[in-house]
């Protein structure tokens, strides 16, 4: 039997419908997702915005619930905890979570702290991403507290007087004495070192009555760690005196602080015929061992001598120690806590030019490998840190 035109325009319209019908009813819900965010804490309050962002605009309103959860960050001490739905209007395709971070007057530098923002009950959405990570970032903060106990020395001794000293007691470095040395030096500073110096307050800070120096891994340029290292060359030079330096020690593989001099000449006698004079090296694999030492030339050729002193408990990181070298015109001697462990005379100094009678100025820094110390490895913390209370200098 033949059907009429009218009935086959029927027919097929209305299975076209169907088509239509069966495609709009599987279009797929649209996708939600959440992203973290960093941000350093500030010392008033402020707010940690997350944004959630659907895969594309929704015919009907969206909804979905969250909740906060405590990480290394908790609540109510450094984030305000909440919980609720947040919905986005149709058509539209992003929302944000606000949440608020607790100020920190003082600015405490400590590890990161994060916690966890989870989504869950989604309405006319699927959820692609359900949580994310907040980190509140306190790393780079400016207040540090460190345990002084450990040997002091006095501001008196008789027979000299005080002609200069540092005693971090400000809230940033003093840049008419201070130098802040950056980059990599030739070849590592000669040593193959790992580090990058830079003279950012990540690395180098004053708090508390403390020089800081701050080895961190962390990427910079193409080196995996950074570091400080300061120097008072064309600032502060002296040759002759007692030299006191109180300072507390990081150890750990591959880590190399010193606290240590150079001869001013260095620019155009170059190293080793300038003089070196090693007032305190660590090599962080002997924690409990430091060394002393003087580098000078012998016929262009590098000499040098030294020792080293231990302690019988503990090692450099638990407490202050006070390292100090008296220097006089017919030698040097090193000394921990008052304690002689080295004395060279010049008469022991077989150089061609005798390095030591001439002015010298101080450097400190941090090293992260090197082939003293060699590289660090997963034993090794960072960041780790050099706490210098003073460095005083009588003649």
């Amino acid at each position: 039997m033949k059907l009429s035109r009218s009935v086959i325009y029927i027919t097929f319209s209305l299975a076209m419908l169907n088509v239509f019908s069966c495609s709009k009813g599987s279009d797929p819900l649209p996708e939600l997702s959440i992203q973290g965010v960093s941000q350093e804490r500030k010392t008033t309050e402020s707010t940690m915005k997350f944004r959630l962002t659907l895969s594309k605009p929704a015919l009907n309103a969206v909804s979905v619930d969250y909740v906060l959860i405590d990480g290394t960050a908790s609540s109510p001490a450094d984030y305000m905890a909440a919980s609720g739905t947040v919905s986005i209007p149709e058509n539209q395709t992003q929302a944000t979570i606000d949440v608020l971070i607790n100020a920190d007057p003082l600015n405490k530098r400590l590890p990161n702290l994060e916690f966890t923002v989870s989504l869950s009950n989604p309405k006319s959405c699927t959820i692609a991403t359900s949580s994310a990570k907040g980190t509140i970032i306190t790393e780079d903060g400016t207040y540090l507290v460190t345990d002084n106990s450990g040997y002091t020395t006095p501001l008196v001794y008789p027979g000299y007087s005080l002609v200069w000293s540092d005693e971090f007691s400000g809230t940033s470095l003093d840049a008419s004495v201070w130098n802040q040395e950056i980059g990599n030096g030739s070849g590592g500073w000669g040593n193959n070192e790992l580090e990058y110096y830079t003279n950012s307050p990540k690395n180098t800070f004053v708090s508390n009555g403390n020089l800081i120096i701050e080895a961190r891994k962390e990427t910079f340029d193409r080196f995996n760690y950074t570091s400080g290292r300061m120097t008072t060359q064309e600032k502060k030079l002296f040759k002759s005196g007692r030299i006191d330096i109180r300072a507390k020690l990081p150890v750990g593989k591959g880590i190399w602080p010193a606290l240590w001099m150079l001869g001013a000449n260095i620019t155009s006698a170059g190293w080793p015929a300038c003089g070196e004079i090693d007032i305190m090296e660590l090599v962080g694999t002997a924690p409990s061992t430091v060394y002393g030492t003087l580098h000078w030339s012998t016929g262009g050729s590098h000499s040098s001598k030294g020792a080293n002193y231990s302690l019988l408990t503990g090692d450099y990181s638990k407490q202050f120690h006070v390292f100090s070298i008296v220097w006089k015109q017919t030698g040097i001697a090193w000394y921990v806590d008052d304690q002689k462990f080295l004395e060279i005379s010049a008469a022991d100094v077989a150089a061609d030019i005798y390095p030591f009678n001439s002015d010298q100025f101080f450097i400190f820094n941090v090293a992260v490998g090197g082939n003293w110390p060699g590289s660090p490895d997963n034993t090794t913390e960072f960041p780790e840190r050099m706490f210098v209370d003073y460095i005083r200098v009588f003649q």
